[in-house]
């Protein structure tokens, strides 16, 4: 009997990549590969720790494999895994932790699969996270996870991502575009470029980083790359976003018009708390920039809120900032401690309560922006990508511009492009539209 092996991913795009390429590790290896909520032999969890709620969330999904199968083998790999191995591995049920190295040989830990007394901890030392293991993901085929770099080189005060991923580091220029290769050819619409900071892609500031190409030249390679229709930059640092590369999403092939930067706070002396690259106004000029050559760009952006020091002031200061900023949606973290960090021994700490209040107004105002774009793009032809699922009779899709559309459910639209009119907004916030014409590819 073939061995049967399920995975969760927690986290980021860049998570889904990596565990969509341990999954194919398994099936080479004779696994078959089924659903979380299934019987299997083994479950491999792959965990974050950008929040307190993804440590959190760790324990129940454990006790989800146990319910499914109380025999199990349950791994543990990831972020977390990485920064706090032992906690992990004194969770009931877990039987193995590998760290941010050891993760990509995971079937190398494996014996017969028997339950263990105590969580079996494997994980470097970060230090020696200093080599690259290219991944994409696979899961939903409409699109793919590409990553093209890892791990941060940058000291953001609250951030425990170089920890977990260690120093930054990226694909080769072949390697890179042989994935998105190999991913046109199974017909896969569109590619979403990962990593932790890939706007640091190429820089070869250690001596094990030499790199001979930028950002720039590998969006450029990656435009010419036949039989992928779009490709979405996730996340890129404002002060690594430079206008050779907003100029060359506006005129190119395959990029959308589709940016996420991350702002984090709106007040200069926040940012400096936090050691960001860039005061408030080199943001503003990213934003201007792109919507100078591209009217129609969807911009979102991340932002914390409750940071050690962040007094009302500082808060509304950031309220105001991004509501006279023209951008299309916020992603809004709420700030928790972590340790081995600088903010953790931060005075001003903000009360929960007070955390909680400030996320709430950020949020709402989150829901405004969205709809003010989406009332601005009424009336406009855009090309819809449609995804794969009904939800309650209906089809979703998403503009090229991020614009989240429905349609009656229709099994002859999953994963086509169509030319649409976007004429209303429904009650759910989403869009509704005309088809403008009948080809789709």
């Amino acid at each position: 009997m073939r061995k049967k092996v399920a995975f969760y991913t927690l986290g980021c795009k860049l998570n889904f990549s990596e565990t969509s390429t341990i999954a194919r590790t398994f099936v080479d290896e004779g696994f078959d590969r089924v659903d979380f909520n299934e019987v299997a032999d083994i479950y491999v969890i792959n965990t974050c720790s950008v929040t307190e709620n993804a440590d959190k969330r760790f324990k129940s999904i454990v006790k989800l494999a146990q319910k499914a199968n109380p025999d199990a083998f349950v791994a543990a790999v990831g972020c977390y895994a990485q920064l706090k191995p032992q906690e992990l591995a004194d969770v009931n049920g877990v039987d193995l932790v590998l760290g941010a190295t050891e993760k990509f040989k995971i079937t190398d830990y494996l014996n017969d699969l028997s339950k263990n007394d105590m969580g079996e901890v494997h994980s470097c030392e970060i230090e020696e996270a200093d080599f690259y293991v290219g991944s994409y993901s696979i899961g939903d085929r409409t699109r793919a996870f590409l990553k093209v770099q890892d791990g941060c080189d940058y000291k953001c005060t609250y951030c425990t991502i170089p920890l977990a991923r260690g120093i930054s580091r990226s694909d080769t220029m072949e390697s890179v575009i042989a994935n998105a290769k190999e991913i046109a050819g199974q017909n896969i619409k569109e590619i979403v470029l990962t990593g932790v900071n890939i706007g640091d892609y190429g820089k070869g500031e250690f001596g094990n980083k030499k790199h001979e190409h930028t950002f720039l030249d590998l969006v450029t390679e990656l435009d010419k790359v036949a039989g992928i229709e779009r490709l979405r930059i996730s996340s890129i640092e404002p002060n690594l976003l430079k206008n050779e590369t907003i100029d060359l999403v506006s005129k190119s092939r395959a990029f959308v018009p589709h940016f996420h930067i991350p702002l984090q706070s709106g007040s200069n002396d926040i940012l400096k708390k936090m050691k960001r690259r860039y005061m408030r106004e080199l943001y503003v000029d990213r934003v201007s920039k792109i919507k100078e050559v591209m009217p129609e760009a969807c911009i979102g952006v991340d932002v914390i809120v409750g940071f050690p020091g962040e007094t009302d002031e500082h808060f509304l200061e950031t309220y105001n900032f991004l509501n006279e900023l023209d951008i299309s949606y916020l992603h809004v973290f709420t700030y928790s401690e972590r340790d081995n960090t600088e903010a953790a021994e931060m005075e001003g700490v903000v009360s929960k309560n007070v955390r909680a209040k400030r996320s709430k107004m950020l949020r709402g105002l989150s829901v405004k922006k969205r709809r003010a774009f989406y009332e601005s793009q009424l009336g406009s032809t855009r090309t819809v990508l449609f995804e794969g699922e009904n939800k309650e009779g209906y089809i979703h899709g998403f503009t090229e511009n991020y614009v989240k559309v429905k349609h009656p459910w229709n099994p002859n639209l999953v994963n086509t492009i169509h030319q649409v009119e976007l004429t209303k907004i429904d009650t759910d916030g989403m869009v509704r539209f005309e088809f403008a014409s009948v080809l789709a590819h």
